[in-house]
């Protein structure tokens, strides 16, 4: 098979291997339960809606940008789960 190096991954005819630093984050990511991400998520909305309430506009609009990355995050968990790394096909 032609395998080529390509910034710490490589490329396996059709198939491409992710490099180390991804494979630790995917083995600890995995660990983690799927609801974790949801958690943060709802949490960083609530926490935002009191700072709003409380007059606090700037840490409300801070706190409250953090849901999306909790959901992107919890996405990514699912997805190592599910489809497992690269690591497991070979």
């Amino acid at each position: 098979m032609i395998s080529t190096k390509e910034e710490g991954s490589r490329i396996y005819g059709d198939r491409h291997e992710e490099g180390q630093l991804a494979r630790m984050i995917e083995e600890q990511t995995a660990k983690l339960p799927s609801d974790v991400f949801l958690w943060a998520a709802g949490g960083s909305m609530i926490a935002s809606l009191f700072l709003q309430a409380a007059g606090e506009k700037e840490r409300s609009l801070f706190i409250g940008q953090w849901a999306p990355s909790f959901l992107l995050l919890g996405i990514y968990n699912k997805l190592v789960k599910v489809a497992g790394s690269d690591r497991t096909h070979g």
